[in-house]
């Protein structure tokens, strides 16, 4: 694998999440982070050591940075990937990737355009225990899929300000969480079909739009061309048990802890496939790294394809087409990001 410089663009606690992972990685270096906030970047620095650019386009600019983690909230996610892409730099995109489809696609045409990596971080999608769902589905340990539950919700504080609930951040939990949910379904379906990943015939879905103008909690039926169908629920303001279930003809996968598989620290996570005939196997799968490790290592391991197996600028594309259709049979669009 190859080693790589890195630069994160934006101070916030999800770029200290990835901070702390690229320290645990075989590949990763921080060398150089950029922020907008002189008060944020003093104490980003002082905790992880790199040099320090007091303007986004003063960290894109940094000859020695060749790849750049993209943090900020998600209407800034398109503006500022294209730019990195033009300015020569691979990209690791937090997600969702873009507001919308259209964005995506103008994003993954600037990848291509100049020739850099680019991946939406999915970082569940880089642990060895998402793939050996995968193994599991594609060995018919279960049988043919039929049914996928997920969810990904909780409860955050009241504050209208805050990303998670301002309509001009990108608040709400279809953006935010919901498209771990999304991903699981298709990656499920395609899986059963033997392919990376399915697209949905169809959608469906019902949601609580609250006072700041963002879905608050929100729910989704989704089908899919081989008959398997899935129910979703997100949410950032309702606290779920956050798991998901694979329902096949012959038995079932439980995944107790999908999404931040194991508190994203190393070590054995777990899955209950369970039999037809009553019979319970517990499937352990090891992790020599924590969560964001994996995903750095992900993208030093493809660098040379310019995309990840992981997380395809296809798959990413089809996600963001059933984020929109999931928001739509809301009504809720973001202006001027309205798909």
């Amino acid at each position: 694998m190859t080693t790589i410089r890195w630069g994160i663009l934006g101070t916030g606690s999800i770029a200290r999440k990835f901070a702390r992972g690229l320290a645990d990685s075989r590949t990763g270096r921080l060398v150089a982070v950029g922020s907008r906030s002189g008060t944020a970047l003093g104490p980003f620095l002082a905790d992880f050591p790199a040099r320090g650019h007091a303007s986004y386009e003063a960290l894109l600019a940094d000859s020695e940075v060749e790849a750049v983690y993209i943090s900020t909230p998600h209407p800034m996610h398109a503006a500022w990937t294209i730019r990195a892409a033009q300015a020569g730099k691979h990209i690791l995109c937090e997600k969702p990737l873009a507001m919308n489809a259209v964005e995506a696609a103008a994003m993954i045409e600037a990848a291509r355009a100049a020739g850099v990596f680019l991946m939406e971080a999915f970082m569940y999608r880089c642990h060895p225990q998402t793939a050996r769902i995968v193994e599991l589905i594609r060995q018919g340990r279960i049988g043919p899929v039929r049914l996928i539950h997920a969810n990904f919700s909780y409860r955050t504080a009241w504050n209208p300000a805050s990303r998670l609930l301002d309509r001009a951040l990108g608040g709400g939990g279809i953006l935010d969480v919901g498209c771990y949910c999304v991903s699981m379904a298709r990656l499920v379906a395609g899986a059963d079909e033997g392919k990376p990943f399915a697209e949905p015939d169809e959608v469906k879905a019902l949601g609580h739009i609250g006072e700041t103008g963002v879905d608050e909690f929100a729910i989704a039926d989704l089908k899919f061309p081989g008959g398997m169908m899935a129910q979703l629920a997100c949410g950032v303001r309702v606290q779920l048990e956050n798991i998901v279930r694979i329902v096949g003809e012959t038995g079932r996968i439980e995944v107790p802890s999908p999404w931040v598989v194991n508190r994203g620290e190393p070590g054995d996570s777990l899955l209950l496939v369970h039999s037809a005939d009553g019979a319970r196997e517990e499937v352990k799968v090891h992790a020599d790294r924590c969560l964001y490790a994996l995903e750095a290592d992900a993208v030093a391991e493809s660098l040379h394809l310019r995309q990840s197996p992981a997380m395809s600028w296809n798959d990413s594309y089809g996600n963001m087409r059933t984020l929109d259709r999931w928001r739509a049979e809301i009504g809720l669009a973001y202006d001027p990001w309205a798909s």
